[in-house]
């Protein structure tokens, strides 16, 4: 699975911005930097627009991935590979009047996708779910792992 840590910086901070017009320079500029940007046009596939939020960890021999999705169980969800495509995803019944005054909380529909790459072992991947969360653990590939060792000096 390829991930990306990126630290953005939109505009200049080094310089401060001391007169109206510099801060209105800079304001403009910044807006400017970011309508450029991936994920201004949703290209970057960012949780915040998927609506589901998704934690990731790489450990020596996993990628460990969380779909936070409350108040969902395991018959809810479906996952598929296809080709370098993982694909987890929930669709949503139509609403039932089930004794509601009000309802803010509603569970929606989506669908999230993830690029994997050569590494990832996709005959072993497993799941589970666990009070709200959908973990998936995707095993790397034996010759993708991290080696760890001491080398003794002679």
């Amino acid at each position: 699975m390829t991930t990306n840590i990126i630290k953005r910086n939109y505009g200049n901070s080094n310089v401060p911005a001391r007169t109206v017009t510099g801060w209105i320079d800079q304001l403009m500029q910044d807006n400017l930097n970011c309508f450029f940007t991936d994920d201004f046009w949703n290209l970057g596939g960012t949780a915040q627009r998927a609506g589901v939020p998704v934690n990731l960890r790489e450990t020596d021999k996993t990628y460990e991935m969380q779909v936070i999705t409350p108040g969902l169980r395991k018959e809810d969800f479906k996952l598929q590979v296809s080709n370098d495509l993982l694909t987890v995803s929930f669709e949503a019944q139509p609403d039932q009047n089930d004794g509601w005054l009000r309802r803010e909380y509603k569970i929606q529909s989506f669908t999230r996708s993830f690029r994997l790459d050569d590494t990832i072992d996709v005959n072993t991947i497993t799941a589970a779910c666990n009070n709200g969360i959908l973990t998936l653990t995707l095993p790397k590939k034996e010759n993708a792992q991290k080696v760890s060792k001491t080398i003794e000096i002679k």
